[in-house]
């Protein structure tokens, strides 16, 4: 909810940190909330539903590739009914907290101490002089239980599966499959394919009746993922698939037992796991849409690995050497060479792309 808004696309459903414009700015569909006129009254409320401890709040400028729109201060307000709202304040008065210097790089300001209230109200007092009040916003805080709501505790959904529902960073990542290894060593292989730029080595897990084994005639199936280091639902997704399939295997289940015996299953979470590192670093709020995408020296590793030729084309038409390029380049094309794979799947964001 906000005090006014420029036009639907602009409006405050639009102000979500790390939200990103259409192809065509100026529809429904643009990169911030921003206010429908440049004054110090205006603002955008969240409410949290339910009684929170705010504790502090994230801020960007508007997506944009055509104009240029921040917020440079903003004040905090809370509420617990939406019409009487206190300011957040210090011993000099109502704190005047610092906001964005351009638009994408999100700024963090914690408040000075929490504030327990259900609405969060955030009043820009400056912007950019050459543009208008614009924002994009995370509000952080922790929902208080609520001991008379018996029908959300109810429905509140718990996993039976004894899997590690969580993130997992390069070190995680590298004992979760040792883990499975070790529960299943007669069907499971950890190996690496190569290094990445930082030389962080590139572990996948074969999953297979005689692992290590090319069988002819036995299919073989390749499933990878984390190409964009900042995307970790796919790295994730097959962390679990490993663990889920030496479960099952153990347990007897007839279709796993099956898949495993006819099939050979080489599942690499992490592709880009210099990538990863630097946007788990920062955090997913503080961390953009960009940070992590790319590897360390600026490669889309998901729209350019499988195009070996063009790069050393481009080599030798510079002079360069053909082995100094992104060392992504070299170990995948000859991972897929050397596994004798008739499928490939890579997951970005979750969502599967074949090969």
């Amino acid at each position: 909810h906000a005090s006014t808004a420029k036009r639907y696309g602009l409006g405050a459903h639009r102000g979500r940190l790390n939200i990103q414009a259409g192809v065509n700015e100026n529809d429904f569909y643009d990169g911030a909330w921003c206010a429908g006129r440049n004054d110090p009254y205006q603002w955008i409320e969240v409410d949290a539903r339910r009684l929170t401890k705010f504790t502090g709040v994230i801020t960007q400028g508007r997506n944009s590739l055509w104009s240029s729109n921040w917020v440079t201060s903003y004040r905090v307000l809370v509420s617990n009914d939406s019409h009487a709202w206190t300011a957040v304040r210090n011993e000099s008065g109502d704190v005047i907290f610092e906001g964005n210097s351009e638009k994408e790089i999100p700024v963090l300001n914690m408040l000075p101490v929490p504030l327990v209230a259900r609405y969060i109200r955030i009043n820009p007092r400056s912007w950019f002089e050459e543009g208008s009040i614009c924002m994009r916003l995370e509000i952080l805080g922790c929902p208080l239980p609520d001991p008379n709501n018996y029908y959300h505790r109810r429905n509140e959904m718990t996993t039976t599966d004894n899997l590690d529902f969580k993130h997992h960073n390069y070190k995680e990542m590298r004992q979760l499959m040792k883990t499975v290894n070790k529960m299943c060593p007669n069907i499971t292989r950890i190996y690496n394919i190569g290094k990445s730029n930082q030389g962080l080595k590139l572990y996948a897990v074969e999953i297979s009746d005689n692992p290590g084994e090319h069988e002819v005639g036995e299919p073989e199936f390749r499933y990878i993922a984390g190409a964009h280091g900042n995307e970790v639902l796919g790295r994730e997704l097959i962390l679990l698939l490993m663990q889920f399939m030496c479960q099952e295997y153990l347990a007897g289940n007839p279709r796993i037992v099956h898949l495993i015996e006819d099939t050979r299953i080489h599942l690499l979470p992490s592709v880009n796991p210099d990538g990863y590192d630097k946007a788990y670093k920062a955090g997913s709020e503080l961390g953009g849409w960009s940070l992590g995408r790319w590897t360390q020296d600026g490669i889309d590793i998901n729209n350019n690995f499988p195009d070996l030729n063009s790069l050393l084309w481009e080599s030798e038409d510079q002079k360069k050497s053909k082995r100094k390029v992104p060392n992504h380049h070299i170990p995948i094309p000859d991972w897929y060479l050397s596994e004798n794979a008739t499928v490939s799947k890579a997951r970005e964001r979750g969502t599967q792309r074949g090969k």
